[in-house]
């Protein structure tokens, strides 16, 4: 069985939907499973700490969640065109997995989703990009043979999904939803590939 582990941050749910699209993608090729994770928000002026399973959503994400993984797909909202303080405390927890190499030729996508159209999508994508290059993974993106690429009004970018909640739409279009979903197949696909190398 091909693990793909799907990392997200969500404060609003934009991204948690485009994860599921994702995972729906993913799980269209057989022998392979959708690994759904989160983490924890984190505390603005103080230490705090949070249960060790959320009361609802997925799970948090542990280092063997990592490790265990055949491929990995990060998610964030934007922050001023940076990913999310949560997400980036997590990956900041990784050392030991890059020490290891646990990650070294595993191919690895980003995605994610903006308040406004010209929200920082892509270098929010940029950004998550830079901690998997450093754990030696391969990237992989949107190809311009993805369709809607071509067509959509609101989120999508050859570096990776994206969703504009314009108007605070959080439902995803239909460009979105096909983008997330063929990505998910794509590194559904070449992780299957890399395995069976």
């Amino acid at each position: 069985m091909t693990s793909i582990l799907v990392l997200y941050y969500s404060r609003h749910g934009s991204t948690k939907t485009m994860a599921q699209a994702i995972a729906r993608g993913v799980e269209t090729l057989p022998n392979t499973e959708a690994v759904l994770r989160t983490v924890p928000a984190i505390s603005t002026c103080c230490e705090a700490t949070s249960p060790s399973i959320p009361e609802d959503g997925d799970i948090y994400c542990t280092l063997d969640d990592l490790t265990q993984c055949d491929g990995l797909v990060l998610g964030s909202p934007t922050r001023f065109g940076n990913m999310a303080a949560p997400l980036k405390y997590f990956l900041d927890s990784t050392t030991a997995t890059w020490l290891n190499g646990d990650l070294i030729g595993k191919p690895a996508g980003v995605f994610t989703s903006t308040g406004s159209l010209h929200g920082g999508q892509e270098s929010t994508l940029l950004s998550m990009m830079l901690p998997l290059l450093h754990q030696g993974m391969m990237l992989v993106g949107v190809p311009y043979s993805e369709s809607h690429l071509h067509t959509t009004q609101s989120g999508g970018t050859p570096y990776g999904p994206s969703h504009a909640a314009i108007e605070k739409n959080l439902e995803l279009t239909n460009e979105e939803d096909v983008i997330c979903v063929n990505f998910g197949k794509r590194i559904a696909k070449v992780a299957n590939q890399l395995k069976t190398k």
